[in-house]
């Protein structure tokens, strides 16, 4: 197989041009009390996003991703290299208006209910009256925060996951056609994380281009369409998870019923736990469910086995000596 990276520029949904493009960006901070010490955050990163992708960009913390994520947006200014958004130069104002931004740690005016908040946000973007007032009520029901209770109670009360539901709805209130969360899944409890996913999945089926950083991989391995790891500011791989995982004929098996020694021609490495046998298919997937019902067996389970994308995360990781975050 070739190397991801000469593979990141296949467009897995048409041909169209990359919505982003980066080419050979790079960041170096200049810190200390003379500012005479140069600190590398990106180095040569390329990469290209399109229409209707949902894009995840994994890194341990400090590999860099929110300054890619910040360069993209016209926050700060690359060192090297050059990067295009919906097909103009970055930090262009008009391209601005069409991009909407979850910040890591977004800070709220706490006096203000979620309504008042995204009206201030819609007079920004300056909506009229009659569209700003539809946006809103569609984004408050659209993030589950439709509810009165909810839509009238200061910003300073609401907990870590309200806030950044409102976070994803400010985000929203332009219509964007590029979307940029940043850590959208940071410090949310299990509820939490399910109600973001639900929105990054609701914005996927809307056909939005969805660009985000994370760490949570479980959560990347549902919604992604693509991914590229980062690291000590390099990228390491882009691709598909079935680029990257790699395809897999190997299936893991669990039966009901039967026993071991009817079980053995057609499955290896057999175990035996509650009550379930548990192993490795061998034989042909359809031979196999059609002895089934001779050996009076019942079939629980059958996946294809392959590493998990956090398997692979740490293994690429390691392979570089990168054990805790740089």
């Amino acid at each position: 197989m070739d190397s991801l990276k000469d593979i990141q520029d296949i467009n897995p949904i048409d041909e169209t041009m990359p919505v982003i493009k980066i080419w050979n960006l790079s960041k170096v901070y200049r810190t200390g009390f003379w500012l005479n010490q140069k600190v590398k955050s990106l180095t040569d990163c390329s990469l290209s996003v399109y229409e209707g992708e949902t894009f995840g960009l994994l890194g341990p913390n400090g590999a860099g991703k929110t300054t890619l994520l910040k360069i993209l947006l016209g926050i700060i200014r690359p060192t090297s290299g050059r990067a295009v958004l919906l097909g103009e130069p970055i930090g262009r104002r008009e391209v601005k208006q069409r991009v909407g931004y979850l910040p890591e740690n977004a800070y709220f005016y706490d006096y203000l209910t979620a309504w008042e908040f995204l009206e201030f946000t819609a007079g920004l973007f300056q909506m009229p009256s009659k569209l700003k007032k539809q946006r809103i009520k569609e984004l408050l029901d659209l993030v589950g925060l439709a509810q009165k209770t909810a839509r009238k109670k200061q910003l300073r009360q609401y907990s870590k996951g309200m806030l950044q539901r409102v976070g994803m709805a400010q985000a929203l209130i332009n219509d964007p056609e590029v979307v940029f969360l940043d850590e959208p899944m940071s410090g949310l409890d299990p509820l939490g994380r399910y109600q973001v996913r639900e929105i990054i999945l609701s914005l996927k089926e809307q056909g939005k281009t969805i660009f985000f950083n994370s760490h949570v991989l479980t959560d990347v391995e549902q919604i992604c369409d693509r991914i590229a790891i980062l690291a000590r500011g390099e990228i390491l791989c882009v691709g598909s998870l079935e680029q990257i995982l790699g395809r897999s004929d190997v299936y893991q098996v669990i039966v009901k019923g039967g026993n071991q020694k009817d079980l053995e021609p057609w499955i290896s490495g057999i175990k035996e736990i509650n009550q379930t046998w548990h192993g490795q298919l061998t034989g042909d997937p359809q031979e196999f469910l059609t002895a089934l019902s001779k050996i009076n067996a019942q079939l629980l389970s059958l996946n294809k086995a392959r590493a998990s994308l956090e398997e692979y995360f740490i293994q690429q990781l390691r392979e570089r000596g990168i054990t805790t975050s740089q």
